[in-house]
Formats: C-alpha cells, structure tokens, sequence
C-alpha cells in the first residue's frame, strides 16, 4: 500500500537489503523471477545478499511497488492467502470517514481481520499512552520481520497522514531477536526499540487519538497515487508538540530543565526541538513563561501553599523575582490575585 511523503524524501540509502531479500522471497514463494524488478528499482543482485548492504527510499519504493503489482499481492508473500492489490486502499477507505483517529484506527484493526487471520491487530488505550500491537496467530518464517515491521509502517503511515501531523512513538518492540541492520530502526520508528518482547507494538502519547480526519475521499485518491515509502517518517509536523513541551514543563514542578532535557523527554535532538517549536510559532522560552504563570495561578488559586513555595514550585530563585513576573502577567501582586480569586 502506497503512502505519500508530507516532506522530501532522503536520497540517503536506509532501507537494509533484508527488506529487499523480503521481496525476493516473495517471488521465490510464487515461483516468479524478481530480475525486472530488481532492474527496474536499480538494485544490484548482488547486493540482495549483502550483510549490511543499503538501498534508498526511492529504490524500495520502486521495487515494492512492481513486486505488488506483478505478483498481485500486497502482503508479499506474508500470508496465507494473496492480499490483492489495492487491498489495503479498500482499508484506507473504510478508516477515512471516522471522525477521529481513535475511531479509525479502531475500525482498520477490525477490518484487517476480514483480510486475514495470519495476524491480529489490537488497539488499546492506557491512562497516558495508546498502543497498536500484533498478534501472530500463524509462523510468519523467514518474512516475519519484513511482516511486522511493513504492517505497523502501514498504521503509522496512514494514521500521520489522515490527521496530518507527525506521531511521536514513545517506543516500538519487536518479538524477534536484534538484527545485524539495527541501526535503521530509530528510522523507521523511534529511538525506544526493544527486541524479543512478547509482540510487535509500538506506543504513542493518548492524546493523538482524539485528533480529528482531515482528509476527504480526494485526498485519499491523490495519496494512494503516493509511494511506498518504509523507511521514511512520513510528517515531521507534529500538531501536539506544543502540548508535549508543556505537559514536560508542567510536570518539572520546581526543577531547572534546559533545552537539552526538555528535547530528550521527547526523544528528539535540541535543534529538532527548536526548529519544530518556531514552524508551530513559539519556542520553549515562551512555553517556560507560560508553564510558569500556569503553575503559580493553579497554587494560589488553592489558597494554601506559601508564596515563597509557590515562587519555587514555579521555577523563580526567590519571592521577589516570583512577585515582579507575576504583576507583568497579571497586573497584580501574587497576593493581590489570591485575595481576588477568594
């Protein structure tokens, strides 16, 4: 199933030859020759059965692509059965008109039980976090890598795409052993990996669930036309990372927390921060201000914690300083708005 790139997409070569040996293993299972396709995508045969050998995105691309449609099998060879193509665009069009995330998502795990019964898809929802898991209920062999890792692309892809916003994974597992091209997985997914866990899932913050659909059956149209990019995040917009800062401000309550700290509470470099928080047009020192004028109203408004506490709870060195912000923000003294709040 195609899906279309939000940025550029990286002509650095990523995607391991694993994945490639995934699609030749699907011609080998249908007795067909991957030559033309292997030809057409660029990929030299003998990197097919190179250890640490790399293709580009483009080249998968390329190469999935024409394995897909000349072998009629969108699973490439992972199933049971032949998933014809344009299968799972039929899944995209029964998840479009949900008018949340949470809502598509859960109809897409339902519905990919009428295409097979190799694989179960769940998605469950915790106090904090979201997650869609995998479970395997036939031997997937040697492509259960190339299997899983494809099938969780695919929600990924689908789910940024559909609320047009980059979804930050707090972590992926897998139930397979590390593999030797390990290194591609931050790019694939996240920096959180964990191998021989009990399924494949990967984590997100809750709160994406509640986005809502912004595409309409055109858009669906014109992405399907799209290509099959695994190796590529999809969005680097990220419509809740204003909220993800604050949430990691607010829950500081007192500590000093510089950049660098507030950047690996969301597994990202600083200057990814930084550059992310100017495109949503703020930055971390105004989202600090605010976390601080939010957490000194909240305290005073109970009545009962001390100023000078409430001054360290929210970040400032002394009373004083804690009383001069507030009467920039407010137009009052913090005593001034706890009597007025009373």
């Amino acid at each position: 199933m195609p899906f279309q790139a939000a940025t550029a997409v990286p002509r650095r070569a990523v995607t391991p030859a694993a994945f490639v040996r995934g699609v030749v293993a699907a011609y080998a299972r249908y007795g067909r020759d991957p030559a033309e396709a292997l030809s057409r995508s660029q990929v030299a045969p003998d990197l097919v059965n190179s250890p640490d050998g790399r293709i580009t995105a483009a080249q998968f691309e390329a190469l999935a692509g024409h394995a897909m449609r000349e072998l009629d099998d969108e699973a490439l060879g992972w199933f049971s059965r032949r998933l014809p193509f344009g299968t799972y665009g039929m899944l995209c069009r029964a998840s479009i008109t949900a008018p949340t995330l949470e809502v598509a998502l859960k109809r897409w795990c339902r519905h990919h039980r009428l295409l097979t019964e190799d694989v179960l898809l769940d998605l469950e929802v915790g106090e904090e976090t979201a997650e869609v898991s995998i479970r395997e209920l036939r031997d997937l062999g040697v492509l259960r890598e190339f299997c899983l890792v494809t099938l969780l692309r695919y929600v990924l892809g689908f789910s940024c795409w559909a609320v047009d916003s980059r979804i930050a994974l707090r972590a992926a597992e897998f139930p397979h052993t590390e593999p030797g091209h390990v290194s591609v997985y931050p790019t694939i997914f996240c920096r959180n990996i964990r191998f021989d866990a009990d399924r494949a899932r990967i984590v997100f913050d809750k709160h994406y669930l509640s986005l809502p659909l912004t595409r309409s059956a055109a858009d669906l149209d014109n992405m399907l036309k799209g290509a099959l990019r695994l190796t590529v995040l999809p969005y680097r917009r990220d419509r809740l990372l204003v909220e993800r800062v604050r949430r990691v401000l607010r829950n500081a309550r007192g500590r000093s927390l510089g950049a660098e700290d507030v950047a690996s509470e969301l597994a990202l470099s600083t200057r990814t921060m930084h550059r992310r928080l100017r495109e949503e047009a703020t930055s971390l020192r105004d989202l600090k201000e605010e976390a601080k004028f939010e957490l000194a109203k909240q305290e005073l408004m109970r009545g009962r914690t001390p100023i000078k506490r409430i001054a360290e709870i929210a970040g400032f060195r002394n009373e004083k300083s804690f009383s001069r912000a507030f009467r920039t923000w407010t137009g009052a003294s913090p005593r001034e708005f706890r009597g007025r709040y009373r």
